[in-house]
């Protein structure tokens, strides 16, 4: 089910319905049938993965708790950590490394395919789990008794698929001390809600056939203008169809009685790479920095060692996305400015009179970021870049309504950025957010692509 069918809205109104029609005993197994459900509405044999990955992380954190500091103790938490990465590295990488292997022997790429269908949301629930028995095994969260409860934590519907990557004593501490939402937090659920699902439809939709025309066909579409077109119109849509995602999940959440933590802001006002990566997936960011970058030893032994922790970090994370070089290049692509923004001091936060500039300069890096993450493979980046930068100006793919979404996101963004619109509107009578809510569906009706529903982003991931 995805997020923006009619059958999915069905689904959570049923499951609100019965959420606060039941006895508060009930409701925990409710969400939990709830969330195996939507699991498996995708493929549900894949459930099974599923059990088998929430029983060891499960019991590895009992016995964490249970044992003393030594070898059998960090032997537990190797092994807990071997089996998610494990099974995520066959699932998501096993046919990448297979036909580079077949490559090196001198064989067809195709050799030692398997046919590996990846799970649904595996990324993200194998981040989840691996955060928490890292964090029982370094004495900052509790081991979880019932063995429901944990499982509920790995598949909450909301953000199975996608995240935002939920760290476990944030959830748990809305589970054990449940409050039924206030007005104010349904308000603003609704409100959310219907946000992300304006900027999947009526944006990120919108923009990916764009996108796809020119991606799908880059000898046809040559020019400066048609490739920088084609890149800008994808990043817009990841953006759009990423962070309207995640505003989604955030607001059933809220509906919910849960509070999950934001995931984007705002992050093409940026004025560098590294504030970008503070705005961008920020769950992610914060789960690389946690219990990759740290642990390496994070900028505690000199600049070179920070430089070296920095790229390591977005090699990793660039190949977390993916199994291709596209994705390892993005990551160092990212790892590499983040370094040279740290020598050359351009971390750090921009004066009035530079931001304009950086502004730009930061959103131009970004796209050029994007080719790597969108094109099918190496030899069509460098021909998109080269295009980018050289030869002909050729056609723009933009429509002069597609310059309007664009300049009303840019809008958008400022009120929200410099005024907190979003808090001020869920606060605010109810007339006001009414006629919010309003104009967004009306926006949808407007600009959306309703003919069609196109899969989200990082559901592939």
């Amino acid at each position: 089910m995805l997020f923006n069918t009619a059958s999915f809205f069905l689904f959570l109104a049923v499951v609100l319905a019965l959420f606060y029609m039941i006895p508060r005993t009930g409701r925990r197994f409710l969400l939990l049938v709830a969330s195996y459900f939507f699991y498996a509405s995708w493929n549900p044999k894949f459930l099974l993965l599923l059990f088998v990955l929430t029983a060891i992380d499960y019991t590895a954190g009992r016995w964490l708790e249970a044992m003393p500091p030594g070898r059998r103790r960090k032997a537990v938490l190797i092994f807990s950590l071997a089996a998610n990465l494990g099974l995520l590295g066959f699932f998501k990488y096993y046919n990448f490394l297979a036909s580079n292997l077949a490559l090196a022997l001198g064989r067809p790429a195709g050799s030692f395919f398997l046919d590996v269908i990846l799970p649904l949301g595996i990324s993200f629930h194998t981040f989840q789990s691996m955060s928490y028995v890292v964090d029982v095994y370094r004495g900052q969260q509790a081991a979880i008794r019932n063995p429901l409860d944990y499982a509920l934590f790995i598949c909450f519907f909301p953000q199975l698929v996608a995240g935002p990557i939920v760290r476990a004593r944030a959830f748990f501490g809305d589970l054990y001390h449940w409050k039924r939402p206030t007005s104010e937090q349904l308000t603003s659920g609704v409100t959310q809600l219907v946000l992300g699902l304006m900027k999947k439809m009526a944006f990120a939709d919108v923009f990916a056939r764009v996108a796809d025309t020119y991606f799908g066909d880059i000898a046809g579409h040559p020019g400066a203008l048609a490739a920088w077109s084609g890149v800008i119109a994808f990043g817009l849509q990841i953006y759009f169809d990423f962070s309207g995602y995640t505003d989604m999940a955030i607001g059933m959440a809220r509906l919910l009685g849960f509070h999950f933590p934001e995931n984007f802001r705002r992050p093409y006002l940026s004025a560098s790479i590294t504030e970008f990566w503070r705005r961008w997936h920020i769950s992610l960011s914060t789960w690389l920095r946690d219990y990759l970058y740290i642990p390496l030893g994070g900028n505690r032994h000199g600049a070179l060692m920070t430089y070296r922790n920095l790229l390591i970090t977005m090699l990793l994370g660039g190949f977390w996305h993916g199994a291709s070089w596209n994705f390892l290049i993005w990551g160092g692509y990212h790892g590499g400015l983040l370094a040279a923004e740290r020598f050359t001091g351009a971390d750090r936060p921009a004066r009035l009179w530079s931001y304009p500039f950086r502004a730009a300069a930061t959103f131009g890096l970004a796209m050029i970021g994007w080719v790597f993450f969108r094109a099918p493979d190496l030899p069509a980046s460098l021909q998109i870049l080269g295009r980018m930068f050289h030869g002909p100006a050729g056609q723009m793919l933009f429509a002069p309504w597609h310059l309007l979404l664009i300049a009303l996101a840019l809008t958008g963004a400022f009120i929200e950025e410099h005024l907190n619109a979003f808090r001020r509107l869920s606060a605010g009578p109810a007339w006001a957010w009414t006629t919010a809510v309003a104009a967004m569906l009306f926006t949808i009706e407007l600009f959306g692509v309703t003919d069609v529903s196109i899969p989200f982003i990082y559901f592939q991931f």
